[in-house]
């Protein structure tokens, strides 16, 4: 039977249209222009790297992207007249935004973008939680997530503290080593290693690579108090955190026990063996979690070292209480074998990287490729840490970070940092429930990665960036199809799907 041939040309319109990408690029000199269409091509144009060790057949769909909540954020963001204010919150959480995000990260106590030290309870002794309040938080991070919250009324939260209450701790204080950031007494410092040593002040700093092995040394004991009145009290703080931060509308349904156990800090932290981080998790932290907060996720983290025989002993001893692990920093070197032996563990970015307060456009390029790094190997949340900073994003430590978001202390004015683009080039298009199709990792001789996303309405989503001084072809497998495209010298690109 003759096929007529209006049928015909319908047919293959259809065809093409479900073949057609829509190309959004960003530059150091303009950022998200969209550019014009990209049909799929039957060959491709330049050599397809081999991936085969890398299988997504049954990848988890992702989850979320999400940011944490601090208080310089909203030192920063209190600066801009409501409208600006307005304005950045909706771009940031809004379904209709740039960046969409619906998952935030909070922190029990100080961190290190705290204003200064705090606890929820600073009671020496109080096992009964009777002094544990959030007082402190009602008048800052609070109002900072309600802010997000207008936007986004279905944000989720997690939680992680930086450190204990003082009194919870073998030093008596908030940071792991002394420094001139701090108050703690240098002899305090042989309590990490069992001697007294010469620590390097800028050792936690983003200062390049940190060497092939971090941290170069590991505590010997922990921090916390490892007595059972310590440790059970503890685990009930998370629990009665869960409870109030429930009472102000801010759903809590994830926790890990502690941010970076290996980083060694000048500011709020907490160091952990091992043996302690299995005991805690698995003999007071998971039970209690089970019968208060049945609903509530444990996962391990965060994980920000390299030492992959330690984080698989700590991981073998509590696989079957926690549902998944977090990694930052030098911990992104343990995905590929986590993935590989815990396959039914979620795998998430726990923490962006946070730079050196330089917000420029290489400090864009390295978010871009942990993009696709974390994401690619298997990580189905991903976090940023500040959002938005003021001028060089500098710390009560001494610290200067990157932000999202620049704003200008001297005359109130923010700008959108080339880090801010590299997250929309993937939060804007890849919905909650997309799958990683491909996955190709940063190669040194072109400069470029990819990667390829089905969404959950059945479209693709191809995103390719470049780090060369010159335009670059490449050739990304999007089915048994290909797209071939020239890639501007160092941008950031997104095609996705008619």
């Amino acid at each position: 039977m003759r096929i007529p041939t209006f049928i015909c040309l319908i047919s293959f319109s259809l065809v093409a249209t479900a073949q057609t990408f829509t190309q959004f690029v960003t530059t150091q000199q303009a950022a998200w222009q969209r550019k014009g269409r990209t049909s799929l091509a039957s060959k491709p144009k330049t050599e397809i790297a081999n991936i085969d060790h890398l299988s997504y057949k049954d990848g988890k769909p992702f989850i979320s992207w999400g940011t944490c909540f601090n208080e310089l954020d909203l030192d920063a963001i209190r600066l801009l007249k409501p409208e600006e204010q307005n304005q950045i919150m909706h771009d940031i959480f809004a379904p209709d935004g740039d960046l969409r995000f619906t998952r935030g990260r909070l922190t029990m106590n100080a961190n290190d973008y705290s204003r200064a030290w705090y606890s929820c309870d600073t009671v020496p002794g109080d096992f009964a939680l009777a002094h544990f309040n959030i007082e402190h938080d009602k008048q800052n991070v609070i109002q900072l997530v309600k802010m997000a919250q207008r936007w986004q009324p279905d944000m989720t939260f997690w939680v992680s503290p930086w450190s204990p209450p003082t009194w919870m701790k073998v030093n008596q204080d908030y940071p792991v080593l002394s420094s001139q950031w701090n108050h703690q007494p240098k002899e305090r410092d042989a309590l990490l290693f069992g001697e007294v040593t010469n620590n390097d002040p800028d050792e936690m700093k983003l200062q390049g690579e940190r060497g092939n092995q971090f941290p170069r040394r590991l505590a010997t004991q922990n921090y916390f108090i490892q007595d059972a009145r310590y440790l059970q009290a503890y685990a009930n703080m998370f629990c009665r955190f869960i409870d109030l931060y429930a009472e102000e509308g801010i759903p809590i349904d994830m926790v890990m026990y502690q941010n970076e156990a290996y980083s060694y800090t000048p500011y709020p932290g907490c160091a952990w063996t091992a043996e302690g981080t299995i005991l805690f998790n698995r003999d007071y932290l998971y039970p209690t979690l089970k019968q208060k907060h049945p609903n509530v996720k444990l996962y391990l983290g965060t994980f920000n070292t390299n030492r992959q025989d330690y984080v698989q002993k700590i991981v073998s001893g509590l696989s079957d209480k926690v549902l998944g692990l977090g990694f930052q920093w030098e911990g992104r070197e343990n995905l590929d074998y986590m993935r590989e032996h815990y396959p039914n563990l979620h795998l998430m970015q726990s923490e962006s990287e946070c730079g050196n307060g330089s917000m420029d456009w290489k400090a864009g390029e390295h978010t871009f490729f942990l993009l696709h790094e974390y994401v690619g190997r298997g990580c189905d949340e991903y976090c940023i840490w500040n959002f938005i900073l003021c001028d060089n994003g500098q710390s009560p430590w001494g610290w200067k970070q990157n932000a999202l978001i620049q704003v200008d202390s001297r005359d109130k004015t923010f700008r959108y940092t080339p880090e801010y683009y590299a997250v929309k080039h993937f939060s804007h298009f890849v919905t909650p429930g997309s799958k990683v199709l491909w996955f190709q990792p940063w190669k040194k001789e072109t400069g470029t990665q990819s990667i390829v996303f089905i969404r959950p309405d059945g479209r693709r989503v191809v995103i390719c960036g470049t780090t060369n001084d010159v335009a670059t072809s490449v050739s990304v497998p999007v089915g048994k199809r290909y797209l071939n495209t020239t890639l501007q010298p160092h941008s950031f690109n997104t095609f996705v799907e008619k």
